[in-house]
């Protein structure tokens, strides 16, 4: 995972807003094995190693259900250190039921499904670096066929209740847009990613560090699609890690040369995209 540390920016911890907060803690923990770190009558924390959050859930007083056609989350993605990690949470995600769908990107190996509020979700872990094929057009990408029987190999002992691995992370996260091109210039720009590649005129996959993707982009719920309200069941908010004060500092400034405004909340600074998807920029610690 040397693609989320040194001198890598990208989303360490992620914030849901549920319709149910019991009900979301029941998902988290049986289907993915997450472990409750703090709770509250109104949010959680969830961890993987007891001791950092990387996935907040927020109940809202007057929360409304999923919208449909909006900017805001595509999905999550958690990332597993190790193939037979994937191989045991497919076997978990199957005894308990759980419907989902999966792929073979080439430089990853991914399941999808959602939680009970409709907020996706991916589950991956990454192929051998040194795999990864970059032309000048950027990174091979393709979405075939996950080879299950090949997968299914790797399983350790499946009779034991699924956890997730300490090392856990947030591996990126895939964002609805209402326009891909401001949307790229504020990532790029202003944020400082790089572009990874590009899927036609209607996604961008964009990364540091030479990652195949931190952040992905697309306009599939339509150019033009209109933000998710804030009390809707969605994304609250993900946060962005730099690897220090002086790279943090220097996207600031050049969001504020974009027209970006920043909230304030104690030591912490909040910005929107040009989406309205909202984002804390913190600095690695």
């Amino acid at each position: 995972m040397k693609f989320h540390k040194e001198s890598a920016t990208y989303a360490e911890r992620i914030q849901l807003r549920v319709a149910n907060l019991e009900r979301a803690l029941r998902f988290y923990q049986d289907a993915l094995g997450f472990k409750i770190f703090e709770q509250d009558q109104s949010r959680a924390k969830l961890s993987a190693d007891g001791q950092n959050t990387i996935l907040s859930l927020v109940q809202p007083a007057d929360v409304i259900p999923k919208q449909e056609r909006r900017a805001g989350l595509y999905h999550f993605a958690i990332l597993l250190p190790e193939r037979s990690d994937l191989a045991r949470l497919v076997h978990n995600l199957v005894r308990q039921g759980i419907r989902f769908g999966s792929a073979d990107h080439l430089v990853s190996e991914a399941i999808y499904f959602e939680d009970p509020d409709g907020n996706g979700i991916e589950v991956y872990s990454d192929t051998d670096p040194t795999t990864w094929v970059w032309n000048p057009d950027g990174v091979e990408m393709a979405t075939i066929p996950l080879d299950f029987d090949d997968l299914l190999k790797d399983a350790a002992d499946t009779s034991e209740t699924f956890k997730l691995p300490a090392k856990t992370i947030i591996g990126h996260i895939h964002l609805h847009v209402s326009y891909l091109d401001e949307a790229e210039k504020f990532y790029t720009e202003g944020l400082g990613f790089e572009i990874a590649t590009r899927f036609r005129d209607s996604a961008l996959f964009l990364s540091t560090s030479k990652y195949h993707h931190h952040i992905a982009l697309n306009i599939w719920n339509g150019v033009g699609a209109p933000p998710t309200p804030e009390n809707s069941v969605g994304l609250d908010f993900f946060t962005l890690v730099f690897p220090d004060e002086t790279s943090r500092n220097g996207a600031i400034s050049r969001l504020q040369s974009l027209g970006a405004s920043f909230q304030h909340e104690g030591e912490r600074i909040m910005v929107s995209d040009p989406s309205g998807n909202h984002i804390e920029l913190g600095v690695r610690l």
